[in-house]
């Protein structure tokens, strides 16, 4: 999500809100200067490829072999009953499951 908040008639904030698993510091380091040169009017250049392309690739990729063979793999690897992960915890887990979480303002 995008917003632009207006502060006063000369000030304006741009907020952005994304998600961790799409936001690691390479991606945002683009993001940030893509909006400088947005901002300072400049022209952003045309792009190589676009996700589209990769999705077809990946398309092809789950037709191929190799494909067929890591599946193969991975789902050998994990059948039958898997274990709960039990990992050491600071806090004990609640006996009902709640994904109730918490606004900071």
């Amino acid at each position: 999500r995008a917003q632009i908040v207006k502060v006063s008639d000369e000030r304006h904030l741009l907020l952005v809100d994304m998600h961790h698993i799409i936001s690691d510091g390479i991606s945002v380091n683009i993001l940030i200067r893509e909006f400088g040169e947005l901002y300072n009017n400049r022209n952003l250049p045309a792009l190589r490829i676009q996700y589209k392309d990769y999705a077809v690739w990946q398309e092809g990729f789950k037709t191929g072999d190799a494909y067929k063979t890591q599946e193969a793999y991975w789902l050998k690897q994990l059948e039958g009953e898997l274990p709960v992960l039990d990992l050491p915890a600071d806090h004990a887990r609640p006996p009902v499951r709640s994904f109730a979480g918490d606004k900071v303002s």
